[in-house]
């Protein structure tokens, strides 16, 4: 799949989104070598799943060791421009379930997120920005789950009224909700 072709053909529904796709975009076309591969310091494509129960009523989250808090899945593209696989895979990896199913194989957000200076596996990584493509999966709630040490701590399926800001940040929680209100319209347009 033609990873800029996908972005190029996400419909933003607001200002935010525009912007961020210009700003991706942009970054793209000036970055062409570099901008699958974490080399690139300043920024790069990851790949995140945001992942719902089959109902669509709760969303399966990690509990971060960077960040020492709960997230969603997503990862680094290393190179690979199939950013849905790489959505998959690290949902997969990250949270034990071994069957994950995109809800859609279109993009479902487009965002530029800052990455703070930290630590990871004992060396040192700067404050840059991730290019994130999200897309929305679905999986098993019974499916058996597992933390993956180094990367997270924790597992577990949350309620959709669980995203608010006395658990999450303003962004997060704009973001996750942003992602919930996709799901639902997305399912509504395929049945």
């Amino acid at each position: 799949m033609d990873y800029i072709a996908a972005i190029e053909r996400f419909a933003p529904e607001d200002e935010q989104e525009e912007t961020d796709k210009g700003v991706i975009l942009s970054f793209i076309r000036r970055h062409e070598d570099d901008v699958l591969l974490r080399d690139n310091s300043i920024a790069h494509i990851t790949s995140s799943g945001f992942i719902l129960n089959r109902r669509l009523d709760k969303v399966l989250l990690v509990h971060h060791n960077i960040r020492n808090a709960w997230a969603w899945t997503g990862g680094h593209a290393d190179g690979n421009g199939d950013l849905i696989g790489v959505a998959i895979r690290e949902a997969t990896e990250e949270t034990g379930v071994e069957v994950m199913d995109p809800l859609s194989r279109e993009i479902a957000s487009l965002d530029v997120l800052p990455v703070f200076a930290h630590r990871r596996r004992g060396h040192y990584v700067n404050a840059h920005l991730h290019l994130s493509v999200a897309y929305l999966l679905v999986c098993d709630e019974l499916a058996p789950l597992r933390a993956r040490p180094g990367e997270n701590t924790d597992v577990a399926w949350f309620p959709l009224d669980y995203f608010i800001e006395e658990h999450f940040d303003a962004h997060d929680t704009r973001l996750y909700n942003k992602l919930i209100r996709r799901a639902r319209t997305r399912a509504i347009h395929d049945a």
